[in-house]
């Protein structure tokens, strides 16, 4: 025996469920996949479940360990659980007379809707289809088989499902038939045998007729498909370790396709869109499960309420089946109040009687999981702190965005089902594919399907918003859509798409690929051009949850912000201050570059102080303004980091335009540009080297900055708090210069004015030499600001302008788990750091540590820097919400010490 195999041989594999007891629970996740830990949790509530059973992940890591085979172990587990499950259930698996039939499931840990595969009515075989046919009807019966034959050749066999669908629809043009419903028990035997021919010409051999034969086949390709393409992507997309594999469950077969006292639907224990405390979700009469995610049917929703809200004139389920109902009412209450959260539940009522089967958390939009969890807290269901947890810090993108403006025009060419809401503009594309190119260009796409698939997932998340003229508000579409927070508008009826052409048709107006759509997700409409957006309201629920994490997080949270604009939107977002204001973005104002381009093409320092002077005003007044808008709150300047060729015209007619302005000629111009070309300008002359050569730059900004802090203090009574930042420090001795030119400038300031402020001088640490000499840079020093960017970029030596060609391929290949520019690579800039907010502290105790890159606002960085004991974060205006609550996530997920 090999060692892989040795490893697993004293392994339990298989847990059973049903009558009341299960092997496993709800806290049994990780073993039994959501799916198998639920239902093993109903069964244990005394909830009505089809008994059955789980193969744990472990046997999917040990399937791919042993070059996808199986521990020897496994089978007479599994042997002896259908054995259980025959006793339970009173039926035979392969028995002829009294078939047990059963579906076969995937369950991983993490939801992921429709990404792996699933097989229904397995067991059914020449024989076993006379026994059942025998109990339930002919016709019932061989529907049943000729779909096992379809998804079991598709799923396991790997035939395309379009063989199939080919056979039926000729067979159907044939005979004359328009639906499904038409057709007999003669004519489903009929396809039955032409599926089977089509199965052998295919595949060379028959279809399986043995049931323990097509059990394994199907548990495999579960098993397999953990690593199919389209699951691979949603893991990525989801940060869904490939490692934590998936079970299988295997469950006695219900049917909700007995007639018209049977059904099969999904259900939410409140509305996934929006939050709403009411009973939400759609049901079919006579029908499989597989009929209503799928799609291919639209349903009916379950309560008048929902039905009056949509209007729909389709009977509820609260009417087709009040009893039913009502006891699916009470199981929801049940759940919702035992797993303390919004549940998603399928059901199958088989001739009036409910059977549940599965229960897991919900997928719903931010702004669903944002009213979920107030109104729990508030319901006194879970705590604040448990609020918090509910909501991901990435989900809060979602509601920062644009809506459609309240009174904005609406061309209207089709309304559907509101399916995931917010709002997008984008150009029309019929083909995932397609989308995803466009996107990857940087094109807004909505794509536009008959019905989304799993297959879809790459367009899907491409695209800005998601149209299907089929399917309901628990089709694919609508749950992976709300997962992504993608907009979405499904069953949108009346929409004809003819892919070939190019072209979608709706009451008589026709809509090419390339023109422009708006689509409101929260309405159900689709819009011709571009409509007109607003920002949104983050009052009310936002602001309760927010208040909420500010009382636990730790860690401070800046902007980085250097206009008006950015900085009150910075402070309605809950900023603390602005952590990192560029001041070089000040001097690309039109009324300002002429000058800024004068004093580089000086020749001399006088030259440079007259223009400088010049720019002193402007450079005051824009700091005014930001002081003004933040008060007491404080207020982090860069001094000048570019290098100064950056300034300079890159073409003959902008040449010329300089030339006249400045009054020197085209060649001088271009000398002087020469002189200030540099083969690496990120690390060339720029930051304080800038400072060094050319002290009166900084001690002009340095004036600008203690000029404007006075002003304001004087005008508003405030006291405004600026921290003055050196950038690109890789000596002590760069520093203990560049603070003198400041402090300077602030005693002189000072002295004029007769006022003095409290006022900060510290560094920009973006350079390894920099993080290992901090305790020696720490003696000038009273900020640590680690501008993570450069930090990654001189750390790895990947230019991040040029990285685009080769990370997605190191990401995939696994030697980078995420972009390094998009979260902190912590094992090794964050290893440094880590070794220089250590030794600053050593050298200086109440040393104030941020970082000021876009690591700021990802929550994976942001739960790092809690880690390392920084004491604030700073980033781009619209994340500052986000690292709020990330930085309140990382603070209650931390250890107790």
């Amino acid at each position: 025996m090999g060692e892989a195999a040795l490893k697993h041989a004293e392994e339990t594999w298989v847990f059973g469920f049903g009558g009341g007891t299960a092997d496993g629970d709800a806290s049994m996740k990780n073993l039994l996949g959501g799916k198998g830990a639920n239902l093993a949790e109903m069964a244990r509530l005394g909830l009505p479940v089809p008994p059955g059973f789980t193969i744990s992940t472990a046997v999917c890591t040990a399937y791919y360990e042993l070059g996808r085979d199986y521990p020897s172990t496994l089978a007479p587990q599994v042997d002896a659980a259908l054995v259980a499950l025959e006793r339970e259930s009173g039926k035979g698996f392969g028995d002829p007379d009294n078939p047990l039939l059963v579906s076969v499931r995937s369950g991983a840990r993490a939801s992921m809707p429709g990404m792996m595969d699933t097989v229904l009515n397995l067991g059914l075989n020449e024989a076993s289809v006379k026994g059942l046919a025998a109990l339930a009807g002919e016709r019932f019966a061989y529907d049943s088989y000729r779909r096992f034959i379809q998804m079991y050749s598709n799923v396991v066999l790997g035939l395309r499902h379009d063989t199939f669908e080919h056979i039926l629809d000729d067979y159907k043009e044939r005979q004359g038939y328009e639906l499904d419903t038409e057709m007999e028990a003669e004519d489903w035997k009929a396809i039955i045998v032409s599926y089977k021919e089509a199965v052998e010409k295919d595949l060379g051999e028959p279809f399986p007729d043995d049931p323990k034969k097509q059990l394994w086949g199907a548990i495999s390709a579960v098993f397999g498909s953990w690593m199919n393409d389209r699951a691979i992507t949603y893991r990525k997309l989801n940060d869904i370790p490939a490692e934590w594999g998936t079970a299988v469950t295997v469950q006695s077969m219900v049917f909700g396709n007995l007639g018209e006292t049977s059904a099969t639907g999904v259900a939410f224990t409140r509305d996934p869109s929006n939050g709403e405390p009411i009973f939400y979700g759609e049901y079919l009469i006579n029908a499989q499960g597989e009929d209503v995610v799928a799609g291919i049917r639209t349903p009916a929703p379950i309560s008048r309420e929902r039905a009056d809200t949509l209007g729909s004139a389709d009977a509820p389920l609260e009417e087709a089946m009040p009893a039913v109902y009502a006891q699916l009412r009470d199981v929801a209450n049940t759940l919702e109040r035992h797993y303390k959260d919004m549940q998603d539940l399928e059901f199958t009522v088989e001739n009036d009687r409910l059977y549940m089967l599965q229960t897991r958390s919900g997928k719903r939009t931010a702004a669903a999981a944002l009213k979920i969890a107030v109104d729990m807290a508030r319901e006194g269901l879970i705590t604040e702190e448990e609020a918090i947890l509910r909501l991901e810090p990435s989900q809060l993108d979602q509601l920062l965005h644009p809506t459609i403006a309240e009174n904005a025009v609406r061309d209207v060419i089709v309304t559907g089902l509101p399916a995931s809401p917010g709002a997008a503009v984008g150009k029309v594309v019929f083909d995932s594919e397609e989308a995803f190119a466009l996107a990857e260009k940087g094109e807004d796409v909505i794509l536009v399907r008959v019905e989304t698939s799993p297959e879809d997932i790459k367009g899907m998340h491409a695209a800005r918003a998601i149209v299907t003229a089929r399917g309901g508000m628990t089709s694919h579409a609508a749950v992976v859509a709300r997962g992504m927070g993608r907009p979405c508008v499904c069953g949108a009826g009346g929409l004809q798409i003819d892919t070939a052409k190019g072209v979608f048709r709706v009451m008589g107006r026709e809509v090419k690929k390339g023109e422009v759509i708006t689509v409101d997700g929260a309405a159900g409409q689709v819009m011709l051009g571009a409509v007109e957006m607003s920002q949104p309201d983050l009052s009310g629920d936002f602001g309760e949850l927010m208040g909420w994490a500010d009382k636990v997080r730790k860690l401070k949270v800046r902007a980085n912000a250097e206009t008006a604009l950015d900085a009150r939107t910075s402070v309605e977002f809950g900023a603390e201050g602005i952590g990192l204001c560029r001041t070089e973005h000040m001097f690309f104002d039109a009324d300002r570059i002429p000058e800024v381009r004068a004093m580089i093409l000086s020749n001399d320092e006088k030259g440079r102080r007259a223009s400088l002077d010049k720019l002193l005003p402007m450079q005051r007044s824009d700091f005014e303004e930001l002081f003004r808008i933040l008060g007491d709150l404080p207020v982090t300047i860069r001094l000048l980091d570019p290098p100064l060729h950056e300034f300079l015209p890159h073409n003959d007619a902008d040449m010329d335009e300089v030339a006249k302005a400045s009054g020197v000629s085209v060649d001088e111009l271009k000398r002087r540009a020469g002189e200030l070309h540099e083969s690496n300008p990120m690390l060339g002359h720029r930051g304080c080297r800038l400072g060094i050569t050319y002290p009166e730059i900084y001690e002009m900004q340095a004036r600008a900055i203690f000029e404007a802090a006075v002003n304001v203090a004087k005008e508003t009574g405030r006291q405004p708090v600026p921290e003055v930042m050196i950038p690109l420090v890789a000596t002590h001795k760069e520093l203990s210069i560049l603070k003198a030119v400041v402090d300077a400038a602030a005693r002189a300031v000072f002295a004029e004015t007769g006022t003095t402020l409290e006022y900060m001088v510290g560094t920009m640490i973006e350079l390894p030499r920099a993080a290992l000499q901090a305790g020696e840079i720490a003696n000038s020093a009273e900020f640590f600001s680690f501008g993570t960017n450069d930090l990654t970029q001189t750390t790895l030596g990947i230019s991040r302008d040029d990285a685009g060609r080769f990370l997605k391929i190191y990401e995939d290949k696994g030697i980078y788990e995420k972009d390094p520019f998009v979260t902190l690579d912590q094992a090794g800039v964050g290893e440094l750091v880590k070794i220089a907010a250590e030794r600053g502290r050593k050298t200086r105790p109440g040393i104030k540590l941020g970082i000021c890159g876009e690591h700021g606002g990802d929550p994976a960085s942001v739960a790092f820097c809690h880690r390392a004991g920084l004491d604030y974060v700073s980033c781009s205006p619209y994340r500052v919400p986000i690292a709020r609550l990330a930085a309140a996530h990382a603070a209650l997920k931390e250890s107790p010490k």
